[in-house]
């Protein structure tokens, strides 16, 4: 059985997802994943920028994905960006 160590991203205060991904790796795990889309895109780097700069030693950034999603809305469809950043800890 494997754990989904991921941090969705939306509108509440950094500070919530940067506790939430700290706690993930308080818990045992190895890797985290932020991912958000659209506007909430700048607050999931703002997460993982905090976690790393202020919280977390021993942990690396990993892989940064960017990509669009295409999502249906009431006006039709529509292409909306999305990113996720992984964090690691370091194989030291």
């Amino acid at each position: 059985m494997t754990k989904d160590n991921t941090v969705f991203v939306g509108n509440k205060p950094v500070m919530n997802y940067v506790l939430a991904v700290v706690t993930q790796f308080n818990n045992g795990a190895d890797e985290v994943s932020i991912k958000a889309r659209g506007r909430a895109i700048s607050r999931a780097v703002d997460t993982a920028e905090i976690s790393l700069n202020k919280f977390l030693d021993n942990v690396e950034k990993k892989n940064i994905a960017t990509s669009t999603e295409v999502i249906d809305t009431d006006s039709g469809r529509t292409n909306v960006s999305s990113i996720e950043i992984i964090l690691s800890l370091n194989s030291v």
